[in-house]
């Protein structure tokens, strides 16, 4: 993978950037789990829905790897990539990136995860992709 001046990939799409805040801490100070997982959720999403044209609903995570914890004032940034499409689903790989200690950067991966999405009508129902 290539990266840019501030190590950040340059041939993944960013899809999403946030900085946590202190709610979204656990008791030792660490952003939870849950809220990243809940953030990966979207940003792979992303990708998804803009290929399925329309609505997609989450069927799996077929993996998800905590490599680093996150902290408040880290910015955090998630890129995402469609890696299979099925006839109704697709499957992104999002890479989540921590740019730390802006006196000093450092930028580290901190989460990846694989995630796969089906395309869903207005009523919730999968449907087929459409043709690209």
């Amino acid at each position: 993978m290539s990266e840019v001046a501030n190590g950040l990939p340059d041939d993944k799409e960013l899809v999403l950037r946030v900085m946590p805040m202190p709610a979204d801490t656990n008791p030792a100070g660490d952003v939870f789990g849950g809220w990243i997982m809940a953030q990966v959720d979207i940003a792979g999403a992303v990708p998804a829905r803009r290929r399925a044209r329309g609505r997609v609903a989450t069927i799996a995570v077929n993996s998800f790897l905590f490599k680093q914890p996150v902290s408040t004032g880290d910015l955090v940034s998630f890129f995402a990539t469609i890696v299979h499409e099925g006839r109704t689903s697709v499957t992104v790989d999002v890479e989540v990136w921590a740019e730390r200690h802006p006196e000093d950067p450092l930028t580290v991966k901190v989460t990846e995860a694989q995630l796969t999405y089906v395309a869903v009508d207005e009523k919730g129902i999968k449907r087929a992709l459409e043709a690209t």
